[in-house]
């Protein structure tokens, strides 16, 4: 009986949250968005270890021990989808704004204060926490490398509030020029032996091109179905084709140890791949559509996406939590132990849950940082219309 009154609740829940959404709204961007932040977060899980040595904990990855687990990092690298979101939802907000006569300064604070309102609460709690890990004697080593992933998360969001804020110049940007300076990038550096440092160029070069995508999207460059596949089949043609002649890494994740990373900086097979994901995100959104049609489906995209900000800057937090409060227990196969085979990825899926249960206190506790303390109010589902006249515009196209 209670199961069948829960049931009854969360489907009334979802039934009110379809019926607020707009009937102009495309869901398939909301789902598309909720994909790319889930995938990120279920990649960092599966190839992050913290591995417990002594008194101390060090990162570890599988992709090092066991390399034929490279296509995990296809399925969970998902960035790109996250940038062609982006910059689909960022032009058409900035064209919505300037028909409601909202000026430029005005839709960029909006929108960067949605990406760093949730940043604040990070970086005081783990200043504390470093700075209670030193007193009480940590390691300096588990104090660097504790910080150092609770902050990886902000790399991405400097650069993609660089590229929101240089929206009005890319909105007519073509794909192909960000994607022949990574290509003249890699040659000089991967072919003529040029400096290591040149590659940090493809950090902006490399996510202008699914960024630029969406843009081509909004201008409705790319709505026949045969884009979606010419970009999926192109960008995975050349994605092997690097991986298997061009000496590029199979990973598309970074891996400790390795001599090259294919995400740190971007290189041209990452950029290819993100192509190739792209590809298939714009040739599945006609069905996401279909299937978002039903209020449940649609009722978990949107709560995903109002804490979507929420949902990645704390996701490495949760694995350390779980990870330094286990350690009480004793040391643990899967959360604690290297990663030496496929019995520790066996046992890791069994801890996946666990990590969701901790992310899911995190996103109690901090979410009202992202939706700037307004409680009860949904614009994921009350806003993306170009008729709206909130400044908000598309709220939470983050």
């Amino acid at each position: 009986m209670r199961e069948q009154s829960t049931r009854t609740r969360a489907g009334r829940i979802a039934a009110r949250i379809a019926a607020a959404t707009p009937a102009g709204r495309d869901r398939a961007v909301d789902a598309l968005r909720a994909v790319a932040i889930l995938g990120v977060v279920l990649g960092h899980w599966m190839v992050t270890a913290l591995v417990a040595d002594g008194g101390s904990l060090h990162t570890a990855s599988p992709l090092r021990s066991m390399p034929w687990l490279a296509p995990v990092s296809w399925l969970f690298q998902t960035l790109a989808v996250f940038f062609l979101v982006g910059g689909h939802s960022a032009t058409r907000g900035l064209a919505a704004a300037r028909r409601r006569g909202v000026p430029y300064r005005r839709w960029l604070a909006d929108r960067l204060g949605r990406l760093f309102r949730p940043v604040a609460a990070l970086l005081v709690l783990w200043a504390v926490a470093a700075a209670l890990l030193v007193v009480t004697g940590a390691e300096l080593t588990t104090v660097h490398t504790l910080v150092k992933l609770a902050l990886s998360p902000l790399w991405f969001l400097v650069v993609f509030a660089g590229l929101t804020a240089a929206t009005p110049l890319l909105t007519r940007l073509n794909p192909l020029w960000p994607l022949a300076v990574v290509l003249h990038v890699d040659l000089v550096r991967f072919g003529l032996g040029g400096p290591a440092w040149l590659g940090w160029v493809n950090v902006v070069a490399g996510w202008l091109v699914p960024y630029t995508l969406g843009a081509a999207w909004t201008r409705g460059e790319l709505e026949r179905r045969r884009a979606g596949w010419l970009l999926l089949g192109g960008g995975a043609v050349a994605t092997v084709a690097l991986v298997a002649w061009a000496g590029y890494p199979a990973s598309m994740v970074g891996v400790p140890g390795a001599a090259v990373s294919n995400l740190d900086p971007p290189t041209l097979a990452a950029v290819t791949f993100g192509l190739a994901q792209c590809g298939l995100a714009l040739s599945v959104r006609d069905r996401l559509r279909r299937a978002l049609r039903r209020p449940v489906a649609w009722a978990a995209v949107a709560l995903v996406n109002l804490s979507a900000m929420t949902i990645f800057l704390w996701h490495q937090t949760a694995l350390m939590a779980t990870t330094a409060g286990a350690l009480l227990v004793g040391r643990l196969p899967g959360l604690h132990t290297a990663p030496g085979g496929l019995g520790w990825v066996a046992v890791r899926l069994l801890w996946l849950p666990v990590f969701a249960v901790v992310l899911g206190v995190c996103w109690t506790a901090f979410r009202w940082h992202e939706q700037g303390g307004s409680r009860g109010r949904s614009r994921v589902v009350r806003s993306h219309r170009p008729e709206d006249r909130r400044t908000s515009g598309e709220a939470r196209h983050v």
